[in-house]
């Protein structure tokens, strides 16, 4: 039950530039664009690359929080932002992570 408390309880509010870059420094294969946490993954084919997606699709569910991501065969651009906040918040770099880990 602390994870779904603390899921509930997870910022939405925006964090500062200076926030979000001293995070930033934690997650080495992202970056920023356009105002959003970005990244590029690429995969040996189009199923890895849909699998992968579906395990995320999983984990955004359960956050409660969905990716804007783009998919052409072997590669899946993912951006994170918080729509209903108007800008990265916690929330973002908790699904980074989360995306992180599912890549291993």
């Amino acid at each position: 039950m602390k994870d779904e408390d603390a899921l509930k309880t997870m910022s939405r509010k925006v964090l500062t530039p200076e926030e979000v870059n001293r995070q930033l420094a934690s997650f080495p294969d992202w970056s920023l664009h356009d105002g959003k946490l970005h990244r590029i993954c690429k995969f040996r084919d189009f199923s890895e690359a849909f699998a992968f997606m579906t395990r995320v699709a999983l984990e955004a569910e359960r956050l409660n929080h969905h990716p804007e991501w783009r998919n052409v065969w072997n590669t899946v651009e993912i951006d994170l932002v918080t729509h209903d906040s108007g800008g990265i918040s916690a929330l973002d770099f908790s699904l980074a992570e989360s995306i992180d880990s599912l890549l291993g």
